[in-house]
């Protein structure tokens, strides 16, 4: 495929988007209320989420119930911060702006901050498929051993630990402590909690310390284990699935035009991943041609886009591609 095609694909592509996105915007009336849309969403995700963990905290759920529907209400204050990072939301009223930036990462507290991530997200649509793409080599895109690509996808902390030198050496302008401090106090209070319930269950095993700590720290231990449930795993999954489907779906070198930066993931294989990062799988490459548009938008016309983006040249479950660190070839 000559460069010229490529721009001709890429231009099918995006008039095709915008095309039915106006479509629907005609038909749906309601979808012109943009700002409203995104706050309720918001309120409705956080409210839902709520409910989860008092149904938890009153015993008429399970744990392992809360934690699936935790890690749904979860998934999508995800689309609505990348949303918030295209500012679709209250673009021109900082008030209701940042309160959503900061609601949505209080839901995902494993995350770096809403506002730092724009930096690192918007140099990702200028870099994607290279090894200056921040944003998914943090979450184990290019790596090519399945162990460490699995430890970074769990756990973006000890993945930022592990590969720090060699980002140092690879990303221009890389600072680990930027990308560190761009988590507090949020993310370094979810690390907190995190390690210490798994320290305190550990040392338990060997040593009867729930028998002999003092009150206030079993007092404290129990709202971890609280938060546990309801915040933090479900977050765990939350994140893991994300990570997972996107460091997949995203190309790592070879690439050279648009076309060229992800492919489209509908394999039934990739339900359950699917299912905890509201659909990502089928409907990012969208986003990478159109990036200015609601994710509810992009879930609504996902159907006739997919088999656009099919017609001009765009890959589907290109799984060869993980396996070689996925370069495009």
């Amino acid at each position: 495929m000559t460069q010229l095609t490529a721009k001709q694909n890429i231009q099918a592509i995006v008039k095709a988007i915008k095309a039915e996105e106006a479509l629907l915007r005609k038909k749906h009336p309601l979808l012109m209320h943009q700002n409203t849309l995104g706050m309720a969403i918001l309120l409705l995700s956080l409210s839902a989420l709520i409910g989860i963990g008092t149904l938890y905290y009153f015993a008429i759920i399970p744990a392992w119930l809360c934690i699936i529907l935790a890690a749904i209400a979860t998934s999508i204050s995800h689309e609505l911060e990348h949303d918030l990072i295209h500012k679709q939301y209250f673009s021109n009223q900082p008030f209701l702006h940042n309160f959503m930036m900061l609601t949505v990462w209080l839901m995902r507290p494993n995350t770096i901050s809403p506002w730092y991530r724009r930096k690192m997200h918007l140099h990702h649509h200028k870099t994607s498929g290279t090894e200056q793409d921040l944003e998914e080599r943090l979450v184990g895109n290019g790596i090519k051993n399945p162990f460490l690509r699995a430890l970074v996808i769990v756990d973006g902390l000890l993945g930022l630990l592990i590969n720090a030198k060699r980002f140092s050496k690879e990303i221009n302008g890389f600072s680990f402590f930027k990308v560190f401090n761009a988590g507090f106090p949020i993310t370094t209070a979810y690390f907190a909690i995190l390690y210490s319930v798994i320290v305190f269950h550990l040392v338990n095993l060997f040593t009867p310390l729930a028998a002999n700590s003092p009150v206030l720290l079993l007092d404290v231990m129990n709202v971890f284990e609280f938060l546990m449930v309801v915040l933090i795993v479900p977050n765990i999954v939350r994140s893991s699935s994300l990570n997972f489907v996107t460091s997949s779906m995203h190309y790592y070198g070879g690439v050279n035009n648009m076309l060229e930066q992800t492919h489209v993931i509908t394999s039934r294989l990739f339900m359950p991943f699917n299912l905890f990062c509201f659909n990502f799988g089928h409907t990012h490459t969208i986003h990478h041609f159109v990036p200015n548009q609601p994710f509810y938008l992009r879930q609504m016309i996902s159907k006739k886009i997919l088999e656009v983006m099919r017609q001009h040249g765009v890959r589907f479950n290109d799984f060869a591609s993980i396996k070689q660190a996925n370069l495009y070839q």
